[in-house]
């Protein structure tokens, strides 16, 4: 009885540990994913998609963890126990592609899958604010020009606007929205304002942040985590605030909420597209290229989701902003030729 026991445990062990390395179907048989709660929603309609299409599949598991933690989970390791997509808001790191590669995660597809719009959104019993980059970055910055930030009340950043307190309900850290809010917003108020301060940023990006992009943390603003359906029920409760979250969430919640117009342009299909909204920023899925012969039906997903990005399909239905169609194509070439990104392109 001990031996065959012993066996099938090594078995499985060598299954675990080349699934993903050597090919072979492994101990895992259906698909995972992680990251971004912006693209959460549209890899669930593909992931529900799949399912319909082929009932025998197992149906995806797809987790909201913020694009941050996402790539934490997906550079850990190749194999069963690690996701095989991360959704995110942003595009990959060049520190987070190091990280992967330390953990044998050195071949991965980046798939652009739309465009979406960081929304600042209001109750429908707002004051009806409009906002400049300027106003959000001497709103949140937690050191503008270099000094802490003790403006309390809109009309203290901007005598235009109402006296009411500055309460922001935005996401976290892990967050790739969070990112998008200080590259697109904050950094764009900054540099508008601040003597130097685009110089400062080529030149000392960590005291750009710390001047321009960093955060205040005494209460103006309130880290209201990955669940962005939270932030649209803390507007109805408190009108006085305002929410920050990806443009489909708005889309789907125009009956609740309000779009903010910034810099003069409100949130819309036509403006994020267009990129006239300051917040446009593209979509991304990434992919183990390891794990498309081992784990099944991954390479169908990805088709499907290709199938389903265009300008009349469900995810654009569901607030997604279809990509021109120049980045379609390349991103459906992407899924053919199964082609590996190329890690010197990316961010620092």
């Amino acid at each position: 009885m001990r031996l065959p026991c012993l066996l099938a445990a090594m078995f499985a062990l060598a299954a675990c540990h080349d699934q993903a390395n050597g090919g072979g179907a492994g101990v895992r048989d259906q698909i995972t994913a992680v990251g971004s709660s912006t693209v959460y929603p549209f890899t669930t309609i593909i992931a529900e998609r799949f399912v319909a299409a082929d009932p025998q599949a197992k149906a995806p598991v797809i987790e909201s963890t913020g694009t941050g933690a996402g790539m934490k989970l997906f550079c850990a390791g190749i194999g069963a126990g690690h996701p095989d997509i991360v959704n995110a808001s942003r595009r990959m790191k060049a520190g987070e592609y190091r990280e992967c590669a330390a953990h044998g995660v050195n071949a991965i597809l980046e798939i652009p899958i739309g465009i979406d719009g960081i929304a600042f959104a209001e109750s429908k019993r707002s004051p009806r604010m409009q906002l400049s980059t300027a106003d959000i970055y001497r709103a949140l910055a937690a050191r503008p020009g270099g000094r802490p930030n003790t403006t309390r009340t809109w009309r203290d950043v901007n005598p235009t606007l109402p006296a009411v307190p500055i309460q922001v309900y935005g996401p976290p850290a892990t967050s790739g929205t969070r990112d998008a809010l200080a590259e697109l917003i904050l950094t764009r108020g900054c540099n508008a304002v601040e003597p130097g301060a685009a110089e400062l940023g080529r030149r000392d990006a960590e005291q750009h942040h710390l001047m321009c992009t960093r955060v205040r943390e005494d209460g103006a603003y309130i880290d209201a985590g990955e669940n962005d359906n939270l932030i649209v029920q803390k507007l109805q409760s408190n009108p006085n605030a305002i929410g920050i979250f990806g443009y489909s969430y708005l889309e789907e919640n125009r009956h609740i909420v309000d779009g903010v117009a910034i810099d003069g342009v409100m949130p819309s299909y036509q403006a994020i597209a267009a990129e006239r909204y300051p917040g446009s920023r593209p979509l991304y899925i990434y992919v183990k290229k390891a794990h498309l012969d081992a784990i099944p039906g991954l390479r169908r997903f990805l088709i499907l989701y290709a199938r389903n990005w265009g300008q009349d399909g469900p995810l654009v239905r569901r607030g997604l902003i279809a990509s021109p169609p120049a980045v379609q194509s390349r991103s459906r070439a992407i899924i053919a030729g199964e082609t590996a990104l190329n890690p010197a392109t990316l961010p620092s």
